[in-house]
């Protein structure tokens, strides 16, 4: 069984459908409101178990509501409490989550404890991560942690992937202990510094990113698929067609597939392929954690999708 460590955080859902985007001052009147873990550790973490791999996370809840429904769904996904912290005086991560007809969505957060995670808490951590495989970790938590928790990996011998969401510039040397490295279009442009419409082409941006030290670069391309940049070339990875819902935690279940598949030893080419097909089966789906696939529903929605 693969051994995935995410150091990552949680962040309450309030979902609600909008058939438009609102103007300043306006009230939209929405539907299909929906509440719901989230957070991209947290989604990273419970996708992963849900793909058969056995899962750690290291998450900083506040001492609220939304902590102790982080605490039941972790319970009910098999995810240890080992390694999450309840911290007093401080609400846990919290994001509203706007959603138009065609899937796309806008989201506003206040991550709340999720910010006082620290690299001690890494630190304690240290034996676990090295006897995992794979090390997980995203941007909603702070720098320092990130880079704390990427040298952990390195040290202790795990594949370190980084999805370096959302968007911000990046410490070339914490890049450099990036084993993959999982950004949209925008997220790779804001790692180097450029503006998110910077006209650079994404092949162009993943070999930038590669000057930097790392192993290899997935670039996430929606309903265009993903696009593979190594040193040896770039590789095109086609996505399935579907009618998107909601891609709120697309991304999320892609980066999960993604690392389960490379723990089960399949080459990077193969992984994505079927991280592709996880992003896409969780875009159909209203909900992040409804929509992130069990091993048997990712394979009978691959058939499905191929026939």
């Amino acid at each position: 069984m693969t051994k995935i460590f995410v150091v990552g955080s949680y962040v309450q859902g309030l979902t609600i459908r909008v058939p438009r985007m609102p103007v300043l001052g306006e009230n939209v009147v929405g539907d299909s409101f929906d509440i719901g873990p989230g957070g991209k550790g947290s989604n990273q973490a419970i996708a992963a178990a849900r793909l058969g791999a056995d899962v750690k996370l290291l998450a900083c809840l506040g001492d609220d509501v939304f902590g102790d429904m982080a605490l039941k769904v972790y319970a009910e996904e098999g995810i240890g409490r080992e390694h999450i912290h309840r911290l007093p005086n401080i609400n846990s991560g919290v994001g509203f989550v706007n959603i138009l007809p065609d899937g796309e969505n806008w989201i506003t957060v206040d991550m709340g404890a999720n910010m006082r995670m620290r690299p001690a808490q890494v630190s304690q951590c240290a034996g676990i991560i090295a006897e995992s495989n794979i090390l997980m970790t995203q941007f909603e938590v702070p720098p320092e942690t990130v880079a704390a928790a990427l040298a952990a990996g390195k040290a202790g011998g795990a594949l370190t992937i980084l999805n370096p969401a959302p968007a911000r510039p990046a410490d070339p040397d914490l890049l450099a202990s990036v084993d993959i490295l999982t950004p949209n279009a925008i997220e790779a442009r804001m790692l180097l510094g450029l503006g998110p419409e910077a006209p650079i082409d994404e092949g162009e941006l993943g070999r930038k990113l590669l000057e930097y030290g790392v192993g290899s670069v997935v670039i996430t391309q929606g309903e265009r698929g993903a696009l593979i940049v190594r040193q040896s070339g770039a590789r095109q990875i086609p996505a399935l067609p579907i009618q998107a819902v909601d891609v709120t935690g697309a991304g999320d279940s892609f980066n999960a597939a993604l690392a389960v598949s490379l723990g089960e030893g399949l080459d990077l080419d193969e992984a994505v392929a079927v991280a592709v097909r996880a992003g896409a089966y969780t875009a159909t789906r209203l909900g992040v954690i409804a929509g992130l696939p069990t091993r048997a529903q990712l394979e009978a929605f691959t058939s499905q999708a191929g026939s």
